[in-house]
């Protein structure tokens, strides 16, 4: 048994241990690399705004024709796909990008689905005793929102690059062409809209080549004219 004068001795060095002793290394966290989602989103709208624009604008077919074969992009590419590309931007902390693609993708598949029989969206504005200009008077109000929403991104991308700021103004006078378009029935006025919408896919693909040829991956580079 340990004397009353050897307990204290053997407490200090039994501390001293625990004192010398190293500290656990960190958890190491894993460092996960993300692509940038840019190009993709700005794909996926542009291509699915191609395809309806040249429908607006009657290109080779009547302007105020069915344009269905679009609803199968706007769910898939223009909607999910695009929403997915927003997703991925908050990962990569990208405020502005995560905003605009999620609701663009959000703004598509809502449009999707005014077309899809079993919504009964388009069933209910043909019930009895509605009168017809209540759907185009909708589609007039649903448009404008999507105008405002787009104005709004336009002021938040003021900073960002010539590029970013002339594809969401061009979408805004889109937009508002097309509300326009619904509102007085006019055939030109929809037409005009879907040019505008043209120009506003070819400047969005623009967009999305210059986010995927870098110095890394490309032997040039497409200018955006930063503003920052």
């Amino acid at each position: 048994m340990a004397t009353e004068h050897e307990q204290p001795q053997q407490l200090r060095d039994v501390e001293a241990k625990m004192q010398m002793a190293p500290p656990p290394p960190p958890a190491v966290v894993p460092n996960y690399v993300i692509a940038n989602p840019g190009p993709l989103g700005l794909s996926s709208f542009a291509l699915t705004t191609f395809v309806l624009s040249l429908h607006n604008a009657g290109a080779g077919l009547p302007a105020d024709g069915p344009s269905n074969v679009v609803v199968g992009l706007a769910l898939f590419y223009g909607g999910v796909v695009q929403l997915l590309a927003g997703m991925w931007e908050f990962r990569t902390g990208n405020t502005f990008g995560a905003t605009a693609f999620s609701s663009y993708g959000g703004f598509w598949l809502s449009y999707a689905m005014i077309f899809i029989p079993w919504s009964g969206i388009d069933a209910a504005y043909k019930a009895t005793g509605v009168p017809e200009y209540v759907l185009p008077h909708s589609l007039t109000i649903f448009l404008i929102s999507w105008a405002i929403m787009t104005a709004v991104l336009l002021i938040a991308a003021h900073r960002s690059s010539i590029g970013m700021v002339l594809l969401l103004f061009m979408l805004l006078i889109t937009f508002i062409l097309l509300a326009a378009a619904e509102y007085n029935a006019s055939i030109p006025t929809k037409v005009a809209g879907g040019a505008f919408g043209v120009i506003t896919s070819i400047i969005a693909w623009y967009n999305g080549l210059s986010g995927m040829l870098t110095k890394e991956s490309s032997y040039f580079t497409l200018p955006m004219g930063k503003l920052n």
